[in-house]
């Protein structure tokens, strides 16, 4: 399997950490690049926030990249296509290696707001947006689009997301990341693979990743197999399991996986991933964001259901460590996670 190229940047694994709104900060895209992520997307940030945004938490939270945090692409939401285009420069500015335009999102907010997957349904208002983006980012720096298979399961919807395939392509966009679920599922139901074969399919010299239902290592492998695309985007499947880079790479290479990792490898990541997160964001902060990765941690825990609960609770970092301490002392087999353990977040 031969790696990506996104622009003048060579990804060697085709395999990329997924934007995650809430997720995806400067902590976890540096454990995930630890376990082989080549290449990451930060979190989905809207326009205007980025263009108005002055405070010196906001910008360390969302625009300060470390030198190990490359490349990276920053992934825009937002409404008004000039506002793109003023957004997209501070991102560049700000050392963003790509900069991705996010058509998926499927939220109510987002909805609402007409952002995200909202454009699915007005093919030359998206179109404009990555016409006026490409136009102000320098060349060098690909631009690329995230986006889902429609905005529901009727033809229109078909048509107009394989309009704004061919246009974002035509206007100069070096990839495209393919949700195979509609807005209307959200996260609920099956992501249709065969749409990203058909995709593929119709424009087979261009740059597709495909992106839903990938939680485990063998469905990154299935994915390829049957779909054809270009590469992966890992998104609920890797939080709380940076190890599945890892497992992808040696399923790439043809070589066994190895067993899932011991509970005192497990704790060192924690632990690791914690220091990274109060190094970013403060203790405070960094209490509440961890939480939400504990608890997907806890899914690889033997005695999962025990320990992701005491996650759950745990209100600062003390206590947090108290539950380290408590449940990942004993250097106990790990476990891989099921399809249907704490993937209910709505992260991509």
């Amino acid at each position: 399997m031969s790696g990506l190229q996104i622009g003048p940047h060579t990804i060697t694994l085709p395999i990329a950490q997924a934007a995650l709104s809430g997720y995806s900060d400067g902590p976890m895209r540096r454990i995930a690049r630890r376990f082989g992520a080549r290449y990451a997307l930060a979190e989905v940030l809207i326009d205007r926030f980025v263009i108005e945004a002055q405070s010196e938490s906001w910008v360390r939270q969302h625009l300060r990249i470390a030198d190990d945090d490359h490349p990276i692409g920053g992934q825009l939401m937002g409404t008004n296509p000039a506002q793109f285009q003023f957004a997209a420069t501070r991102l560049v500015q700000a050392g963003f290696d790509v900069i991705d335009i996010n058509f998926g999102c499927p939220v109510k907010s987002a909805i609402g707001g007409c952002r995200g997957g909202y454009h699915l349904g007005q093919p030359e208002a998206a179109l404009e947006i990555v016409a006026r983006v490409r136009e102000v980012v320098p060349a060098a720096i690909p631009v690329t689009v995230k986006m889902r298979r429609g905005i529901d399961d009727t033809e229109i919807s078909r048509e107009r997301c394989f309009r704004i395939l061919e246009g974002a392509f035509d206007r100069g966009v070096a990839a495209v990341t393919l949700h195979g679920r509609t807005v209307e599922q959200k996260y609920v139901g099956e992501s249709r693979w065969s749409f990203l074969r058909e995709a593929k399919t119709q424009f087979p010299q261009k740059m597709i990743l495909g992106s839903g239902d990938l939680y485990t290592a063998e469905d990154g492998i299935r994915m390829l197999r049957e779909t054809g695309v270009d590469g992966l985007s890992m998104a609920r499947g890797a939080i709380g399991n940076p190890w599945i880079f890892q497992q992808l790479e040696r399923l790439l290479e043809g070589t066994p996986t190895h067993q899932a990792p011991r509970l005192q490898e497990q704790r060192e990541v924690i632990r690791t991933h914690m220091s990274l997160s109060v190094e970013q964001h403060g203790s405070a902060v960094a209490a509440v964001k961890m939480r939400k990765h504990l608890v997907k941690y806890a899914k690889m825990h033997p005695q999962h259901p025990t320990v992701r609960n005491a996650f759950a609770v745990a209100k600062s970092l003390l206590e947090i460590e108290a539950v380290i301490s408590q449940f990942y002392t004993q250097d106990l087999p790990g476990r891989w996670p099921g399809h249907d353990e704490g993937l209910t977040c709505e992260a991509e």
